[in-house]
């Protein structure tokens, strides 16, 4: 399976923006009792140029077309945030996560990686278990609850 990460530009927001809201409104469908959103600024271009100049986001490219984002934050003292990671509901369930989640652990050493996701979301969270992250907390909040996930190495 052919896939690369790139850097994403700004002249790639718009795209990655169309490919965030494809897949959070997918979790829809695969949970009925969710209303169709997802995190603050998920469907905001100008909030995706913000991510790109100040964060790590990258594109993930199959095909010559981008299917996915991902965004990193670098919390310093060893310690990798994933703030966002998102494919395009048509490419589902073919191990393009499971390749970029270990290309996040190749071009972002740490001793800790650390990412959220919603308490309803069953698939994310084996997802997830199986590549060896740990549930560590839970935070609940008026319309939902997020789960705290972490991975040690070394």
């Amino acid at each position: 399976m052919e896939v690369t990460f790139e850097p994403a530009t700004a002249a790639d927001a718009e795209a990655l923006v169309q490919i965030q809201i494809a897949a959070f409104h997918h979790d829809s469908v695969l949970y009925p009792e969710v209303a169709p959103g997802g995190p603050p600024g998920y469907d905001s271009a100008e909030q995706m140029r913000t991510n790109i100049a100040q964060h790590a986001c990258y594109k993930i490219v199959h095909g010559g077309r981008a299917i996915g984002v991902m965004v990193v934050f670098d919390h310093g003292e060893a310690h990798t945030h994933l703030d966002v990671i998102a494919i395009d509901p048509a490419y589902h369930n073919r191990g393009f996560g499971t390749l970029a989640m270990h290309f996040l652990e190749q071009a972002h050493p740490a001793a800790r990686y650390t990412l959220d996701t919603p308490g309803w979301a069953l698939r994310n969270q084996h997802f997830y278990e199986q590549l060896g992250y740990v549930k560590v907390g839970e935070t609940t909040y008026p319309d939902m609850t997020l789960f705290a996930y972490e991975k040690r190495r070394g």
